[in-house]
Formats: C-alpha cells, structure tokens, sequence
C-alpha cells in the first residue's frame, strides 16, 4: 500500500498546521536580512543554536555587509571558527560581500540568491520567507525531508531538491510560503524521529505514520 497520496485535498488538510505556525521566525536569531543571509551560510550542516551562539561577536565586528567586503579570511576566521567547515563557508561569505558590495543589493528572488556561493534553494527559500518576499519555492530542510514523507505528503528521498519539486507539484503556490516552515516545526516540536507526539499533531487525523505501525 502507498503510504503517500498525490490528489488527496492536502491544500485543506494542511490548513491546521499552517494556521499553527503562520508568521513563526525562523529559529535563527537574526535582526535583518544581511545577518540572515550571513547566518543561513553559516548553519547548512551546522545547528541553528550553535549559529546564534557565535552571531553576536560576529555581528558586533562586522554590522554591514560592507564591513566585510575588504577584509582577509584572516580576519574573519576568528568568529566563525566553531562553526563546520568554516573555511569554505568564510570564503563564501566574502566573496558575497565583495559581489554585493551593500545590503541594498541583496537579492530578492530565487534565481539572484542561488547564483551567489553558498546559498541553495534551501537556504535562499528561508531568506525569501523570512522577508516577506514573494515564495518561488518551499522550504525543504532536514526536518522537512524527514517529515514529509512520514506524514504521507510523498515519497521518502533523502534529496531536499527533490522533496521540494515534489510537494511544489502537489500543493497550490499559495502556500508555499509557509508550508515547507511549517513543517519545518512540526519536525521540530511534534514530529520527533523517535516518539513523536502524535497525540498533540494538529495533522493527527490524515497522518499516515500511524499506518507503519500498526
């Protein structure tokens, strides 16, 4: 039996979690957009706790995009040392700061942020949503490549790219905005890769997960 249905009014279904977490910040602790930018770089396969534990030093050294643009890696390794694969990701980070030259320039649409080093369709989905920009896309992170299929939205693949493209044919644009957050949270909060919630799930109902264990 398919554990995963493609025309099965999930528009209406999802309306539960998305009213749940509408307009939640993303878990970043960021002030605008640039240090958005910056901390989105610096957490793919990082934590989003570990990121908000050094942002403050780094922002406090380099406030502006502009404040970055002419320095050496040198100096910007210091505040991104506990970071994963701080090299690359400084490197990114300065190469961007030198093609931009100011935050103004920062992009605003899917096809701008991706041509920069450093940000995927992931990554430039969050920064689109969290400004309020217009959704090109959905959110496909860790939680989300996790929860979507588990819950019965599509097929299992351990492919970001892939589980967006899937739920983007299975869900009406207008809620690409917030869907890919929202489940996001649920994976967060709810939907645990061991014992999950299920009892406090506003999706308890259509779930499928509770189908693998009977």
């Amino acid at each position: 039996m398919l554990l995963f249905e493609e025309n099965n009014n999930w528009e209406t279904k999802l309306l539960p979690l998305i009213t749940k977490y509408k307009g939640k910040k993303h878990p970043l602790e960021y002030a605008n957009t640039y240090q958005l930018m910056i901390m989105v770089i610096l957490s793919a396969q990082d934590s989003d706790a570990n990121i908000n534990k050094i942002a403050p030093a780094f922002f406090n050294r380099f406030p502006t995009l502009e404040s970055i643009k002419s320095i050496s890696l040198e100096e910007l390794y210091p505040y991104v040392s506990k970071v994963r694969n701080f090299n690359t990701k400084s490197t990114w980070i300065l190469e961007i700061a030198q093609t931009l030259q100011t935050e103004s320039a920062i992009p605003n649409n899917l096809n701008e942020l991706i041509a920069l080093k450093g940000i995927g369709r992931k990554s430039a989905n969050v920064i689109l949503r969290e400004s309020n920009a217009p959704a090109e896309g959905i959110i496909a992170d860790l939680h989300v490549i996790r929860v979507a299929p588990r819950i019965g939205l599509c097929p299992e693949s351990k492919d970001g790219n892939k589980i967006e493209k899937q739920l983007m044919q299975l869900l009406p644009q207008n809620l690409w905005g917030e869907i890919g957050m929202a489940i996001s949270f649920l994976g967060r909060e709810i939907c645990r890769p061991t014992n999950p919630k299920c009892n406090q799930c506003p999706l308890q109902n259509d779930c499928h997960y509770p189908l693998k264990t009977l």
